[in-house]
């Protein structure tokens, strides 16, 4: 016979509800609300002006030789004014044949903007620059003056820099050669590795239209080292492509980061499509505790070298300059040396 159905008195009642099960959840604590907002915000940066974008790389291909004796002694008059003398003797460089010269320059900054001017009196030449913040910071204003004894070099040109979150542009005016300038450019933050931006200016002194295009990407280098810090800088690789319509000029520059603030690698090729000339140069720099070494070699075996190291680990110390250049090609052999005081 099939057994009985149970009864209300054999059935246990369910248990009650615990005070942890009837609870609401906690509230998001306030790192996970941070996390979630640092994982929304875009990691597309400002990518800087457009003068910028290729400096970084070609500087390592491009060092500052010299001969003869350089010595700039600076000289800070108060926190916001400074004054530097910079003399060169004994050079054969300077384009007019002379074999000396000195400049003085003051600067006047604060947190607005900067006042410059730079007097040569062996050429009878000023130059003079003002900058500007306007609207709060979001606008840039320059001057950039030029005059001297004979007149043919003197300009006055007007700049407005201005940008947004992931972008820059620049409008230029003004009078140089006799004529006027109008130019502008504009450089974009596509993601964060890659950067496009280009540039015009018209001469009207000899009706000339002049522009450039440059596209960037910057990407984190492979590395064999796994001991660094997730805060430390890491290796990067940086390559550019230019184009200068006005020289038909093809250029290319590679930037490698081998050790962050100590090897830096870099490389430029230029090529005319047109004549299909071609023009080589390897780089490098090396960065030691207080001291600093650039090597450049070209396609025709010119090699340049710098030497740069601090006389003092104080904050302010005199450094100390040795250049040379050596090109067989052209039976060139170039040293200077400078001294940097303040």
């Amino acid at each position: 016979p099939p057994p009985p159905p149970p009864t209300a008195q054999s059935t246990p009642p369910p248990p009650p509800p615990s005070a942890e099960s009837s609870a609401p959840p906690p509230p998001p604590s306030e790192p996970d609300a941070i996390e979630a907002a640092a994982a929304n915000a875009s990691s597309i940066s400002n990518p800087g002006p457009f003068e910028h974008a290729t400096m970084d790389a070609k500087r390592l291909v491009s060092i500052d030789t010299y001969d003869g004796f350089r010595l700039d002694i600076n000289k800070q008059l108060s926190p916001f004014m400074a004054v530097v003398h910079s003399f060169w003797l004994g050079t054969s460089m300077l384009p007019d044949g002379r074999n000396k010269t000195y400049t003085f320059l003051t600067q006047v900054a604060d947190e607005a903007g900067l006042c410059m001017a730079r007097v040569d009196l062996e050429r009878q030449s000023v130059d003079g620059r003002i900058h500007r913040a306007l609207l709060g910071g979001l606008v840039t204003s320059k001057v950039q003056i030029g005059v001297s004894a004979e007149g043919q070099t003197d300009q006055l040109l007007g700049e407005l820099d201005f940008g947004g979150a992931t972008w820059c542009g620049n409008l230029k005016y003004g009078s140089m050669g006799g004529g006027l300038v109008y130019g502008c450019n504009y450089i974009q933050s596509i993601t964060s590795n890659w950067v496009a931006g280009g540039e015009g200016m018209y001469i009207s002194a000899n009706q000339s239209l002049l522009s450039n295009y440059m596209m960037k990407y910057t990407m984190e280098a492979p590395t064999i080292e796994t001991s660094l810090d997730k805060e430390e800088e890491k290796p990067t690789s940086t390559m550019i492509a230019s184009y200068n319509s006005a020289q038909s000029l093809l250029c290319f520059n590679y930037k490698r980061v081998v050790t962050p603030k100590r090897v830096t690698l870099g490389a430029e090729l230029q090529c005319q499509p047109a004549s299909l000339e071609s023009a080589v140069m390897v780089g490098g720099e090396f960065a030691f505790t207080r001291s600093k070494v650039g090597v450049v070699v070209d396609g025709s075996g010119r090699i340049q070298s710098t030497l740069e190291t601090k006389l003092g680990r104080e904050p302010g110390s005199p450094s100390l300059t040795f250049a040379a250049e050596l090109d067989h090609g052209k039976n060139v052999m170039r040293f200077g040396y400078g001294l940097n005081i303040g």
